[in-house]
């Protein structure tokens, strides 16, 4: 898999992807977050393709104190074969460059799968409550 940033073109196909792995919510239009990510370390956007074809992504940041992790996806088709790990690392290699001293990572409670995904990387669970305020509705 070729990882590199996202561009423009690709915004179509990680829309279908982000379809694909169920993280579009109705509050969220995609094409804003995509518009706001690009306003704001755009070059940790990434995606990873294969033949061209896009079949993974994720958006990273760090705001000066934690680093984020959001909207990692990898198609269906190409889940458990480390593409994520690979999306995961090259994240993380770009934060630590930023002197990124933590990674912050929110799921949905439903979502088991990711949970051990995430344990298996070597994430834990911090004893917080996340709390979040919608400012603009999309």
């Amino acid at each position: 898999m070729l990882i590199r940033a996202f561009r423009l073109a690709d915004e179509a196909a990680v829309i279908a992807l982000w379809e694909a792995c169920e993280l579009i919510r109705p509050w969220n239009d995609p094409r804003k977050d995509i518009a706001r990510k690009l306003g704001e370390q755009a070059e940790m956007f990434l995606v990873g393709e294969i033949n061209g074809e896009v079949i993974a992504c994720v958006m990273a940041g760090f705001d000066g104190h934690r680093g984020w992790l959001n909207y990692l996806a990898v198609a269906p088709t190409y889940q458990r074969q480390s593409f994520g790990r690979q999306l995961v690392a090259e994240a993380e290699r770009m934060l630590t460059e930023y002197d990124c001293p933590k990674l912050n990572i929110q799921v949905r409670t439903p979502n088991l799968a990711v949970l051990d995904f995430y344990d298996r990387l070597g994430y834990v669970r911090d004893d917080v409550v996340s709390l979040g305020k919608r400012l603009i509705t999309d």
